[in-house]
């Protein structure tokens, strides 16, 4: 099986702005935003869906998502906290965690052929590392 994207990122093969991780989880802005501080939570191991994950690492994932939705709430003064999993888009299993404050804001989709705020994320990703 060939690395998917979010493993060549754990390998640090691809940049990425991480904020947090662990033996079994790593947590990096997505570089396309639903809001500023939208994070990514992936499993180290490289399974296609999060519904595969053996239960270790299912749990592992979902307390790291525990973690950054609290982090995100605290230093963002963010409301509320949103958690999708759609596993279409990259076949490794992650999370999506963003922060939002208007049901507007929940359900805004970001233009993915957009070219990726640099500065913003570098800026964002120092403010919630942890």
């Amino acid at each position: 099986m060939n690395d998917s994207i979010f493993t060549k990122i754990i390998k640090g093969e691809i940049p990425a702005y991480k904020i947090y991780e662990d033996e079994r989880t790593f947590a990096f802005l997505d570089i396309h935003p639903k809001q500023p501080g939208h994070t990514l939570v992936i499993s180290k191991k490289q399974i296609e869906f999060v519904w595969d994950l053996d239960d270790e690492d299912f749990a592992a994932v979902m307390i790291t998502v525990k973690k950054v939705a609290a982090q995100l709430r605290a230093v963002l003064a963010s409301p509320y906290v949103g958690m999708l999993v759609v596993g279409i888009d990259v076949p490794h299993a992650h999370v999506h965690v963003y922060p939002f404050s208007t049901n507007e804001q929940s359900r805004f989709v970001p233009d993915q052929s957009a070219e990726p705020d640099h500065a913003a994320l570098a800026e964002m990703a120092k403010k919630l590392a942890f």
